[in-house]
């Protein structure tokens, strides 16, 4: 049986190390710096740009953090031993590229070369968020990611709500949402984020007070305005991702121009009765609003939720598959929405999946952003923005 030292020789024999200065040398050739201590230790300081991975959750993690296996990799813990093995480990699992830094960390800070202490979860955090840290395609960094973003909501309605519910419980980091409508006894039976007592109140203080009680890392931004050309510009700018809780086309087109010209991601639901759609316009990587429906239909052929009714849990599905899209697209993971529409029926408890196309006379987009101007639409009542 081999001790631990005899173990540690043969994993070094095995394998490429470097010192600190060599290290330092890689890092400007597209060397990635991979950190395998403990959260303690990676707290306490780290070389700026690295990829904590533990070196226990190594095999289960590097795939999902560092997918290409031919990726250059200087790997890094206090003091070379840990950093040793997890080369040994990263070889047998493909990655060839791959080298150790003989001293660690701790040699690399005594020696004065750039270190700084990395941005981490506080305590309750990682106590609130422990499910998504288990989760190798979101963990710490993603989570972070997730603090750091900005969502718009259009609408504090039958969309607004669940999407706003699982966004703020996720932990992104400010909401906004617009809505000048006032709580109503008739919008209970679908609009979650309210309730009886705050009947008569303005959506949108109903809506904070909601989303501050589920989770108070979230800063939550109201607009108790009327939704137009006149500020649409202003209200979006700096948002990362928009989800359309509109539930009338002066308000879609608007949105689909401004969005375009600042080159905002828009995560579209509608529902009708039993029926929903959901798609995302990306305008830099495909087609938008206006590719769908490059003109508003009469309103006799539209009608909202209002004339025509809606299934109250319909807007709770719809919605939170609107809010998945959303933090896919912050978190840059998984396969999304864009060029692709799903249409869901509750009846059939089906989903039938539609493929979008840009459309070539369409001349409001990304490309032509400088020359974009937002108007409201002619010939189109422009109500004040309410919520479905």
């Amino acid at each position: 049986m081999a001790s631990f030292r005899e173990l540690l020789q043969q994993a070094k024999a095995e394998i490429t190390e470097v010192d600190t200065a060599g290290a330092e040398a890689l890092l400007t050739d597209e060397y990635i710096i991979l950190d395998v201590r403990e959260p303690d230790e990676f707290e306490q300081g780290a070389i700026p740009g690295s990829i904590h991975i533990p070196r226990g959750q190594l095999e289960s993690n590097i795939e999902n953090r560092v997918p290409d296996r031919d990726a250059k990799i200087v790997v890094v813990c206090a003091g070379g031993v840990r950093s040793a093995f997890a080369v040994q480990t990263l070889d047998q699992l493909g990655y060839a590229n791959t080298v150790s830094m003989d001293g660690g960390f701790n040699k690399w800070k005594d020696e004065g070369r750039d270190w700084a202490r990395p941005r981490t979860l506080d305590p309750d955090q990682r106590n609130r968020y422990q499910r998504h840290l288990l989760v190798p395609e979101i963990g710490e960094e993603g989570q972070l990611k997730l603090l750091d973003a900005k969502v718009l909501l259009l609408g504090a309605g039958g969309l607004g709500s669940p999407a706003a519910l699982y966004l703020a419980a996720a932990g992104v980091g400010t909401l906004g949402i617009i809505d000048m409508d006032v709580v109503d006894e008739s919008n209970l039976q679908r609009q979650i984020l309210h309730n009886l007592d705050r009947i008569g109140e303005r959506k949108v203080d109903s809506a904070k007070k909601t989303l501050t009680g589920l989770n108070p890392d979230v800063n939550v931004v109201t607009y108790d305005v009327r939704l137009g050309a006149d500020n649409i510009i202003d209200i979006l700018s700096g948002y990362d991702v928009i989800i359309d809780g509109a539930d009338n086309f002066p308000s879609r087109y608007v949105l689909n121009d401004a969005s375009v010209k600042l080159g905002i991601p828009v995560v579209h639901g509608s529902i009708f009765r039993f029926e929903g759609q959901i798609t995302v316009f990306d305008p830099r990587q495909g087609p938008t609003y206006r590719d769908m429906l490059p003109e508003a239909p009469p309103p006799e052929f539209a009608p909202s939720c209002a004339e025509a009714g809606v299934l109250g849990v319909l807007p709770g599905i719809v919605g939170s598959i609107q809010a998945l899209e959303a933090i896919k697209l912050i978190l840059g993971i998984g396969d999304g929405l864009s060029g692709r529409l799903i249409a869901f029926d509750a009846l059939e408890m089906s989903f039938r999946e539609f493929r979008l196309k840009v459309d070539p006379d369409n001349e409001v987009t990304w490309e032509n952003r400088d020359r974009i101007e937002v108007v409201d639409l002619d010939g189109l009542c422009m109500p004040s923005f309410t919520s479905a």
